[in-house]
């Protein structure tokens, strides 16, 4: 599994054009198959005009989960296109959907997969590439007595807490790099290691 694995941060856009059709693809961050399915339907009500709506996407930090749609072109020459975009350029967590408005000129099997594979290259192009960590997530509660303890460990371990409450009674969530986390709660002082929930 690798880690880290690449993805996008926000939604961009490329377009590529062929004997009076055009190409315009979009492509978007996501963390299920759920969002992939609202944009597919956004895009398909948003653009009814448009001859074909088709799409590829991956799923988790080694791209497990992936589907690819023809939406009606010739079967291989739209989605697989799309999808293997996605693998040459090692993203997942990725949606690509390319909208195609046709002038009625067929560009045959070649044609199309080339139209739709630079449409998808074109969009990833125009997007930010990051790379994300695999992380574990944790929650801890402790006594405001404790708090020294925990900040001290926090400091050394340099972990940063995602949410905090500060109280009688304090609660801190943060994740750790898969790859480090074991090593960083081993030194978390016994007492507070029975207070720690790991949340996945």
């Amino acid at each position: 599994m690798p880690n880290p694995y690449k993805t996008i941060s926000t939604k961009a856009e490329g377009e590529f054009k062929d004997r009076g059709s055009k190409f315009t693809g979009y492509i978007h961050p996501i963390q299920n198959k759920y969002e992939a399915e609202e944009l597919v339907k956004f895009y398909k009500e948003s653009q009814p005009d448009a001859r074909h709506h088709c799409f590829a996407y991956r799923l988790g930090p080694d791209g497990e989960e992936y589907r690819s749609y023809d939406d009606g072109e010739p079967g291989g020459t739209a989605g697989k296109p799309i999808l293997n975009q996605l693998l040459s350029n090692e993203l997942t967590n990725v949606l690509v959907m390319v909208v195609r408005y046709s002038s009625g000129t067929k560009l045959g099997v070649p044609g199309l997969i080339n139209a739709y594979k630079e449409a998808t290259s074109e969009a990833i192009l125009q997007s930010d590439i990051l790379e994300k960590h695999i992380c574990n997530h944790y929650k801890l509660s402790f006594s405001y007595n404790e708090m020294p303890e925990v900040m001290k460990w926090s400091k050394q371990q340099k972990i940063e807490f995602d949410n905090q409450e500060f109280d009688l009674n304090c609660v801190v969530e943060f994740a750790i790099n898969i790859d480090s986390a074991e090593e960083k709660i081993a030194t978390l002082p016994r007492k507070l290691k029975a207070q720690l929930l790991f949340r996945g």
